[in-house]
């Protein structure tokens, strides 16, 4: 995006932020948050300090902070500039989203036993390793997932305190209320409903596209442009536009991430080589591969069922992304990524959406979905 992008979208007041510079703007605004609750977390007790510093460090120092700028974006889309909400109170109810990925990432990697993330030890392998440098009593890995858990479900609750706090009016936090209460439903039911398909094995694509739709589409893309155009004040059709477009380029969003979790260099992605085949996740990637498996390389198909999330071996898992790639399966991932970004890019040429809006709606879904390998 250009940096003429921001006066097209209304951001004519130099602090105001653009699109380009709101990712730095919500760091910002976390860390005021943040000072702000420090002195009634160092009055619980110093363990308390100790934990919370973990979700300090997580919102502060990595991540992309995609759904604060999309939260944004909805809100300069929706013309959100030209009414009567402080811009800056906006700022903060978009950054307090960060709190709502926190929470589902430190979860996710719980779930998922994974050791890091950005390149870092996870929360709760941090937290063992320190109660076994400082000889605590207990079972330190217990002991890990038991203070990662509570310092998720913090962040749960700190994003809900940053929203309520942000200085947008009762009437904006009521039009709030239907995204921020669905986009928190969503993300917790697409994550039972992920580790469902894993226990039962499901290779229906289907389902695994369900998985990303709420999991991932919804409280990255969707909720979070509806929110801001909510909070705009925006028109039914116009939020129609923005969630049709949030849900598309949503799901191809998690497409290109599982594709990156088989095939993706860890010096990019900040997780091991094959990741998602060592837990067994359930992806459209695997389902696709399997189909195509079965009807060109049944013994392939065999192999990779009886490997994915039964393996910690480098050997294996690279012998399933060789199945994988050799089936097909990433050049159909990748066609689907493309008309999904089409057809989210459609639902903004439907609607007649500001053009200016939509180019930049553009420019924030090539930047989403691009090979990152």
């Amino acid at each position: 995006m250009s940096g003429s992008t921001g006066n097209v979208w209304g951001v004519k007041d130099n602090s105001i932020p653009s699109l380009e510079q709101f990712p730095d703007t919500a760091r910002e605004k976390l860390l005021e948050f943040l000072d702000q609750r420090r002195p009634e977390v160092a009055e619980i007790g110093g363990p308390v300090v100790g934990a919370t510093s973990y979700l300090e460090n997580f919102v502060l120092d990595g991540g992309k902070r995609i759904r604060p700028t999309y939260a944004w974006a909805g809100f300069l889309g929706a013309r959100g500039l030209d009414g009567e909400e402080d811009p800056q109170a906006m700022a903060t109810a978009a950054s307090s989203l960060e709190f709502i990925q926190a929470c589902a990432l430190i979860h996710d990697d719980i779930i998922d036993s994974s050791d890091t993330r950005r390149g870092n030890p996870t929360v709760h392998r941090a937290v063992a390793a320190q109660h076994r440098a400082q000889n605590f009593h207990g079972d330190a890995d217990f002991f890990g997932q038991s203070v990662a858990i509570l310092v998720g479900d913090l962040a749960l609750a700190w994003a809900e305190d940053m929203l309520q706090g942000s200085g947008l009016s009762s009437a904006a936090l009521q039009r709030a209320r239907g995204p921020w209460a669905g986009m928190r439903t969503e993300v917790i039911g697409g994550q039972l409903l992920d580790i469902s398909l894993e226990a039962a094995g499901s290779e229906d694509p289907a389902l695994a596209n369900s998985v990303n739709r709420y999991k991932t589409a919804a409280y990255t893309i969707e909720r979070p442009l509806h929110l801001g155009a909510a909070v705009a004040g925006a028109d039914a059709a116009l939020i129609s536009a923005f969630r049709g477009y949030g849900r598309d380029i949503g799901i191809a969003f998690q497409l290109r991430d599982d594709q990156l979790g088989v095939f993706g260099d860890p010096a990019i992605t900040g997780k091991p080589a094959g990741d998602d085949l060592r837990e067994g996740k359930r992806t459209v990637l695997l389902s696709l591969a399997l189909q195509r498996a079965d009807e060109k390389d049944p013994a392939s198909a065999k192999v990779l069922r009886s490997l994915i999330g039964n393996t910690e071996d480098p050997a294996e898992i690279a012998q399933m992304a060789q199945i994988i790639a050799d089936s097909g399966a990433p050049q159909m991932l990748e066609e689907q990524i493309s008309a999904l970004t089409e057809s989210g890019l459609g639902h903004l040429r439907k609607a007649h959406v500001d053009p200016a809006v939509t180019e930049t709606l553009e420019a924030l879904a090539i930047k989403s979905t691009a090979r990152r390998m």
